[in-house]
């Protein structure tokens, strides 16, 4: 990274474009993660009853099960005329607009979600860097990054926080502090990752004795961990007051645009991860500001 010591500009360049192609990626993770999931939970369901196989209701899924499905193969086709997308076809926003978000062979409507995930990855990464230097923290927070990205949309989407994603970003915290990359001690952030993890799962359990119902997933405590993991203890109430309310105002204006019930399930894991993300880069202002301005201290 010594060329960015001498051209400390080409580093939000550089951070820009590569986030460009990680952001096409993740696009390709966002989608295809849950159906690998899927296919692997009925797979193993078929294990253990044979008979599921024979069931209409999972017919459509289990008669391809044997066809390798991952994120690289199949390549990706248009879901309306199967054509296999051109490398051309691909090259991140720009494909999108030159296309003019259609398929180019059936002019079928490919959806705005692309490349705005994809500037939304180029962004974010462009900030990392005006926040932090061109070191290893500074790249690792990049892949951070890019793994709430993931998790956000997935669980907008799904409902599902994977551990192909939490629990690598929980073990990516703490072992960058094991090595001292990150500026948060191991103490910390081991602390970090447990208090994360056994504060939700206290709500959890406390919502559930109450209600009988369950609250939350298990996915958001891990991905709280991780987070701990990375911010340090001493950033989670923060974090929970922030998604706190940030999910009470998303929740609310879904609830006013689609007219469902309080009983409708919302993911938390979104809330969480934007949170977190503030946190990382405004948390310590935010603190400080607090302290000085409404704590006078």
């Amino acid at each position: 990274m010594l060329i960015f010591d001498y051209y400390p500009f080409l580093f939000p360049i550089a951070a820009g474009i590569f986030g460009l192609l990680i952001g096409s990626f993740l696009n390709v993770v966002i989608y295809r993660l849950p159906v690998m999931m899927e296919r692997e939970w009925i797979k193993e369901c078929i294990d253990y009853f044979p008979q599921l196989k024979k069931d209409s209701s999972l017919k459509k899924h289990t008669l391809d099960l044997d066809k390798p499905f991952n994120l690289n193969i199949p390549r990706s086709r248009c879901p309306k005329c199967d054509t296999q997308i051109r490398a051309i076809d691909n090259i991140p926003v720009f494909s999108w607009l030159w296309l003019r978000g259609k398929c180019r062979q059936c002019a079928n409507p490919i959806s705005v979600r692309y490349p705005a995930i994809e500037l939304l990855t180029a962004a974010l990464s462009v900030v990392i860097t005006l926040y932090f230097p061109a070191n290893w923290y500074g790249l690792a927070l990049l892949f951070f990054t890019f793994t709430l990205v993931a998790a956000t949309f997935i669980d907008l989407g799904t409902m599902l926080l994977p551990d192909q994603l939490t629990l690598p970003l929980m073990w990516g915290g703490l072992a960058l502090s094991a090595f001292g990359i990150s500026p948060i001690s191991l103490h910390d952030a081991i602390i970090g990752a447990m208090a994360g993890y056994l504060c939700l799962w206290s709500v959890f359990w406390a919502f559930k004795l109450l209600t009988g119902k369950d609250g939350m997933g298990y996915g958001d405590f891990k991905l709280l961990a991780a987070l701990g993991a990375w911010l340090g203890w001493q950033q989670l109430p923060l974090l929970i007051l922030l998604s706190s309310v940030v999910g009470l105002i998303f929740g609310l204006v879904q609830l006013r645009l689609q007219k469902k019930g309080i009983e409708k399930a919302f993911p938390f894991g979104p809330y969480l991860a934007i949170s977190g993300w503030f946190c990382l880069i405004w948390g310590h202002d935010i603190a400080n500001w607090y302290l000085t301005n409404i704590l006078h201290i």
